[in-house]
């Protein structure tokens, strides 16, 4: 089985993919680690900014190692904000059964209630080195902007309104691996 994870930042993506590591084992690929392997390896002139240009570029390469990962039958989450809407498009009938797609979203009354405490667990798995830009305003507009994208597509959207431990706990627990 693949997972996919996506959502806007700040959400909990690499934090859920690691709860899943430790829980069923299962590897992850942080696609924000492909994209700055990329990025500073000078295989591309795109920066950490080029969020849409991020998500045309990268998504092809990703897309194909899920492709490989379900043909070889081997159980992988993967997790970014670099994929896309319709991401669906881009398998046939002999890869949906294999995926499995969770997209995290913050409501704006959570984002208002609990702005600090996000902030603060920022940092939780992966250090940012720059934390700045993340406002309550801007978590909003992303939050609701990945909801409606992924909304129209026909994407189920997990949203996050009150307490964060309790969605990831039934996550965790919706993912195991001997209910398919």
């Amino acid at each position: 089985m693949v997972i996919l994870i996506a959502g806007a930042s700040h959400t909990g993506k690499t934090l859920l993919a690691q709860r899943m590591l430790e829980k069923y084992h299962y590897p992850y690929l942080s696609i924000d680690h492909l994209k700055m392997g990329l990025i500073r390896s000078g295989n591309t002139k795109l920066t950490p900014s080029d969020d849409n240009a991020l998500t045309a570029y990268l998504w092809p390469i990703v897309r194909e190692m899920v492709k490989t990962a379900v043909e070889n039958r081997q159980n992988l989450v993967v997790e970014g904000c670099y994929i896309p809407f319709d991401w669906r498009q881009d398998f046939d009938n002999r890869y949906l059964p294999s995926l499995r797609f969770i997209c995290l979203a913050m409501t704006d009354q959570y984002i208002d209630g609990h702005f600090d405490q996000i902030i603060r667990h920022g940092s939780e798995i992966e250090d940012r080195l720059d934390d700045s830009d993340c406002t309550v305003i801007s978590l909003k507009e992303s939050n609701r902007q990945l909801i409606r994208g992924y909304q129209n597509a026909g994407e189920q959207v997990v949203l996050i309104d009150s307490d964060y431990e309790k969605v990831i706990d039934i996550l965790l627990e919706g993912m195991n691996p001997a209910v398919k």
